[in-house]
């Protein structure tokens, strides 16, 4: 089985991160949000993808890291999933990268903290380091039909008797 992929470069804040163009559907121009009230920080909004309701989640909350002006032209990549599309807002896209599955270094030990929880390792650039994300461990929890116990997800509503 052969290790090369693609990764979906993209900035956020001062880091690099990177997503298996497999999972990317589309990358889209700032679409105007809907705000959900009671929704975890994280959640930015409900954006209409041609008919399709898709959550919107801020990367720099959802990853915990430091709070920053995200530029008012951010982008947003959109992942498929299997229970639909979640669009992730990010400061900028980056390229198409080739990857080699054996490239990717693991993680040091002494990495605390959420931000571990959702990478997968780390592939040396020529100039910089790449955080190599799981989509599934980004999107895991954020869906409205997810169960109670998953880390944050959007509100639950009750079914209205038809």
């Amino acid at each position: 089985m052969s290790g090369f992929r693609q990764l979906c470069s993209f900035q956020v804040g001062d880091h690099l991160f990177g997503l298996d163009i497999e999972r990317v559907q589309e990358i889209l121009l700032p679409p105007p949000l809907t705000r959900v009230p009671g929704a975890p920080p994280e959640v930015a909004g409900l954006l209409n993808l041609r008919g399709q309701i898709v959550p919107a989640i801020d990367l720099r909350r959802r990853l915990d890291l430091p709070e920053g002006t995200a530029p008012a032209d951010a982008p947003h990549v959109v992942l498929r999933g299997d229970e639909g599309a979640v669009s992730l807002r990010v400061d900028a896209i980056g390229d198409i990268l080739p990857f080699e599955q054996s490239d990717l270094a693991p993680l040091p030990d002494n990495l605390r903290g959420p931000l571990r929880s959702f990478l997968l390792g780390v592939h040396a650039l020529p100039d910089r380091l790449l955080l190599v994300l799981s989509a599934d461990a980004v999107v895991d929890g954020l869906s409205p039909t997810s169960s109670a116990s998953a880390s944050p997800s959007l509100p639950v509503l009750p079914q209205e008797s038809r």
